[in-house]
């Protein structure tokens, strides 16, 4: 599978060739909204696994995702997702966050990958053998895949929040920090499901 001149394939393939049969794509998704929680997402996919348009999430429409979305969670070996909510996040920051939604993701799989690639350039507080690979949601199918999951999953979420807290529009904004929210904001305050820490520097 190449996307442009790039084997998304082959990150997996040196690992493999080192001995490591088992590997799983790791990656989040919201970790800049003022709201709701960091959600990521853990996929190990068949090997070579041929998917039209698998691709980062953030360079897809909302429904390519959810037609990738579909294909990945049918055709994965094993996937699931972990969450970080907003008061661990005021709580432990959301760098330290986003490593519990992973770990969480990574526990709930099943099976224990040999090797996990995270998208990033920082693992220090993941408790699992990994390997991290910046911008690897567009170099590896693996974490492709696991991004389009922990988008889907999270914006699936902050839907259902929306009608929860109507008053937020959080269907328009996902909880990220539009104008819109920040008017909403200004007007109702923060409710529950806001990051107190992200909210410090709001005028």
């Amino acid at each position: 599978m190449r996307k442009g001149d790039i084997d998304l394939w082959a990150i997996e393939r040196e690992l493999k060739e080192d001995g490591k049969m088992l590997i799983a794509g790791v990656d989040e998704a919201g970790r800049g909204p003022l709201a709701g929680p960091v959600c990521a997402a853990a996929c190990v996919l068949p090997f070579g696994l041929e998917t039209e348009g698998l691709n980062d999430s953030k360079k897809l429409s909302e429904k390519q995702r959810e037609r990738l979305y579909g294909i990945i969670t049918e055709k994965a070996k094993a996937w699931a997702v972990g969450f970080a909510s907003p008061e661990e996040i005021d709580e432990v920051n959301i760098l330290n966050a986003t490593y519990l939604a992973m770990n969480r993701a990574v526990e709930a799989l099943g099976l224990e990958p040999d090797i996990s690639i995270v998208d990033g350039n920082r693992s220090e507080g993941l408790r699992f053998s990994n390997i991290t690979v910046v911008g690897g949601d567009g170099k590896s199918a693996s974490v492709a895949a696991a991004s389009i999951i922990a988008k889907v999953t999270r914006d699936r979420l902050m839907l259902s929040l929306a009608e929860k807290y109507p008053q937020y529009a959080f269907e328009k904004h996902k909880g990220y920090p539009t104008a819109l929210h920040y008017e909403r904001l200004r007007e109702y305050g923060p409710c529950e499901i806001h990051r107190k820490s992200f909210l410090k520097k709001m005028h």
